[in-house]
């Protein structure tokens, strides 16, 4: 009997048992996961991400899945005619607006990843914030200000929301049931309208009231880079604050730091800021030492 030496048979075998105590530790935990950016409109990437979210599932940790679809809305929109507005690059939602983005949202975006999660072996139920009361939302409230005088004016975004209330009972349900939750960011307020909810926001939120080992935001930079673009791969909220005074961190990576810095600060164990262009990004960062992307916890 010939012993094999296949040195590609031996690399995936010590890929796997290095895997094997994270294996261990991340077993029974929730992980929540913003699914969003360009990575969406990518066929490729989408079954990647699917066969990720399959994979954890079939190794005992609980995957929920929440995602965006900004400019998908926003594609609808021009086909259909709407007109948008911002301020602040903030996009107004008015009630044609707010009907059209649960459409995309709650519809065609929602059953198009329960599809590929479906294609990947897995089995998803899509839902929405509405659901079951699942999230009660509030009104966005912004400001702008004047840059000649410097006065604040109140800005109405319509149907824009944040998350109030989280009621977790049916994600539980459905994860119980050996079911994967698939989210649209979608609320409804205690006014009985219904709010668009940024989906980052929307997935902190969830992770802090499950409690979650990970919030995973997927997204279109390697993570938070220093001054050098070298990847800062741990960070706490302290040093998120001095890297946002400093001018190290700016636009639209602020918010998503300060979603995670919510979600650790409220019952997340931490929070990683990762690049969903990257094939099995997620896995990397979970299952190997050297991670990839940048770990923020409280």
């Amino acid at each position: 009997m010939t012993q094999n030496h296949d040195p590609a048979m031996l690399a995936k075998a010590e890929t796997l048992t290095e895997a094997l105590p994270y294996l261990q530790r991340y077993a029974g935990k929730t992980f929540v996961v913003k699914y969003g950016g360009h990575a969406m409109g990518d066929p490729e990437a989408a079954r990647d991400f699917a066969e990720d979210v399959v994979l954890l599932q079939a190794v005992g940790i609980n995957p929920v899945v929440v995602h965006g679809g900004g400019p998908q809305i926003g594609a609808m929109l021009k086909q259909l005619g709407v007109e948008s507005s911002f301020v602040d690059g903030l996009r107004v939602t008015d009630k044609a607006t707010a009907e059209v983005a649960e459409m995309v949202l709650s519809g065609k975006i929602n059953k198009e990843l329960v599809g590929w999660i479906a294609a990947a072996g897995g089995k998803a139920v899509g839902i929405s914030g509405k659901d079951a009361g699942l999230v009660t939302a509030t009104k966005v409230e912004r400001t702008t200000k004047d840059p000649g005088s410097n006065i604040e004016t109140a800005v109405d975004l319509g149907f824009v929301g944040e998350p109030s209330e989280i009621d977790p009972a049916i994600i539980y349900t459905v994860s119980a049931a050996g079911f994967i939750p698939v989210i649209a960011p979608i609320g409804v307020g205690k006014d009985g309208h219904t709010y668009n909810i940024n989906a980052d926001t929307m997935a902190g939120a969830i992770a802090a009231a499950l409690g979650a080992s990970r919030l995973f935001l997927l997204t279109d930079v390697p993570g938070v880079l220093d001054k050098y673009k070298n990847l800062l791969t741990d960070l706490r909220p302290a040093d998120i604050k001095r890297l946002a005074e400093d001018g190290t961190i700016s636009g639209g990576m602020i918010p998503k730091l300060e979603t995670c810095v919510h979600a650790v600060e409220a019952g997340c164990e931490a929070a990683v800021v990762l690049d969903g262009r990257v094939p099995h990004a997620m896995l990397l960062e979970i299952f190997t030492a050297q991670g990839a992307g940048t770990l923020i916890r409280a």
